[in-house]
């Protein structure tokens, strides 16, 4: 489960990826759309870094390898894509960089189809699975006020 104030900061993170769509549409390389998405959450006082270094763990022990997300934001690992379909080994990468940096919330963003995609997912530890969020089951995924 997460807390509201968690899920707002994922909502803030696909309204930043929606305005660089409704500006820029579909169809462009990946690394516009990342430019223009560490452009547009700095005018929004975002924060988040770009290509963020992340630390991985093997049990309980750091290792020295490192991957890079593309962006990180308040504990979300962010993920962009500009395809024509999102595929399950995006999906995977994602929840690998999740997974093994030990973050709870991760969105995954396309914006090579017609309309934005934009996948919440968050770990539930106690149930060891990742949880897409939908219009349907967020309200069961927050903490209660």
């Amino acid at each position: 489960m997460i807390t509201k104030e968690e899920y707002l900061d994922i909502y803030e993170v696909v309204g930043a990826a929606m305005e660089v769509y409704n500006t820029l549409g579909y169809g462009m390389a990946e690394p516009i759309y990342q430019e223009a998405l560490a452009k547009e959450m700095q005018l929004q006082g975002m924060g988040a870094e770009r290509e963020k270094q992340l630390r991985l763990y093997y049990t309980d022990m750091l290792l020295e390898k490192t991957y890079y997300a593309d962006f990180f934001y308040k504990g979300i690992v962010i993920e962009l894509k500009a395809v024509d379909k999102i595929i399950s080994n995006h999906r995977a990468q994602l929840f690998n960089y999740m997974r093994i940096t030990r973050q709870l919330e991760g969105v995954l963003l396309n914006f090579g189809e017609r309309s934005l995609r934009a996948e919440r997912y968050i770990f539930d530890e106690d149930v060891n699975r990742f949880i897409l969020l939908t219009q349907e089951n967020y309200k069961r995924h927050i903490f209660p006020d």
